[in-house]
Formats: structure tokens, sequence, C-alpha cells
């Protein structure tokens, strides 16, 4: 496995090592040991796998308290993931990172606790997995709107099409909440 530092520090991207034959391919997703000679001690204790239609936009989404490590991955289809670094202290407080991942580059992002994580679905369906290192709390639940004018994030995805659950159309942008913020 191969590991790219974004421009955003402890946030990167993993290219995994694929073997493949006749039969299809095999890589390893995940090593514990890996991680830590990488410098990155997580346990991950959840995860989630999510399927969404083309146009589909999630996020961007955090946990205030016992704010959760991922990592992420497509496992079918395509997404253009995003993140925003919501540590106060951070070099990198405020700026955001995307990337596409997809079924095909078979690349994972590891995030950070202290960001906020959105994606947009590329292709007509993506399976979107994430690993996280806290449980989710729903009483903890947060985000940013995807449409926060300060981030101007192109989530790839014609807009006029864009879909969006009533939960996440209704988030604030993060003026609103930075004061609470607690990364």
């Amino acid at each position: 496995m191969k590991i790219e530092q974004t421009p955003i520090p402890d946030l990167y991207v993993f290219k995994p090592t694929i073997y493949e034959d006749n039969r299809g391919y095999f890589f390893e997703s995940y090593n514990q040991r890996f991680f830590r000679e990488k410098g990155i001690y997580t346990n991950f204790v959840q995860d989630n796998q999510s399927i969404s239609v083309k146009n589909v936009i999630r996020g961007l989404h955090f946990q205030n308290i016992a704010p959760q490590a991922k990592l992420v991955r497509c496992v079918v289809g395509k997404v253009y993931d995003v993140v925003i670094d919501l540590r106060k202290n951070s070099p990198t407080y405020k700026q955001s990172f995307g990337i596409e991942l997809s079924e095909d580059n078979m690349m994972m992002m590891f995030v950070p606790k202290g960001f906020a994580h959105g994606f947009s679905t590329l292709s007509d369906v993506a399976v979107f997995h994430y690993k996280c290192d806290e449980l989710y709390l729903p009483s903890q639940d947060g985000g940013i709107n995807y449409r926060d004018p300060e981030f101007n994030i192109d989530w790839k995805v014609d807009m006029n099409e864009s879909i969006i659950s009533e939960k996440d159309s209704q988030l604030p942008v993060l003026s609103e909440i930075e004061a609470s913020l607690r990364f």
C-alpha cells in the first residue's frame, strides 16, 4: 500500500497494491500495523456503508463531541469525496480538499478527527464504505451546509439535478456554528 500526504496535515490518501489475475483481483484494504508504522494510531469500532444514486450529495457531516476519524472508500461506482479541516489550531483550518474515489482507482482516504466530511455521487450508483474510530452518536450529529459560500465547493455534479436529504439541505453554514465547535 502506498500513502500520499495531502496538502492538509494528517489527511492521507492510500493507494492499495492490487494483485490481479484471470480470477479477478485482491487487495488489502486495511492493515493496523501499516497504519501504525505511518503514525496513524486508530482503533476502528464501526463500519458503515451507503448506496447512492447519481447526483446525490451527502454531507458535510461531523460529530462535535466524540469526533470520528474515518477511512473511506468507494466500493462500487465513483464519488467525489470532500473534507473541511475544522481543527481550530490547525494551520489549514477551514481549508477543503476533494478527491475522486472509485471502484477503478481503489483509493482510500483517511480523514482524521476534526473534519467535516461529505461526498457526491458521480456514477449511476455508488456504494460507499467507511470505517469509524468512534461510535455514531445521534445527539452529536452535526454538519455544515453543502452550499456554504465560504467554501464554494464544486461537487462535480449538475446542481440542478442534485439530490440532497431534507436534513442536509437545512444544515447551517460554518459561521453560524463555528463558536460551538470543540475540535
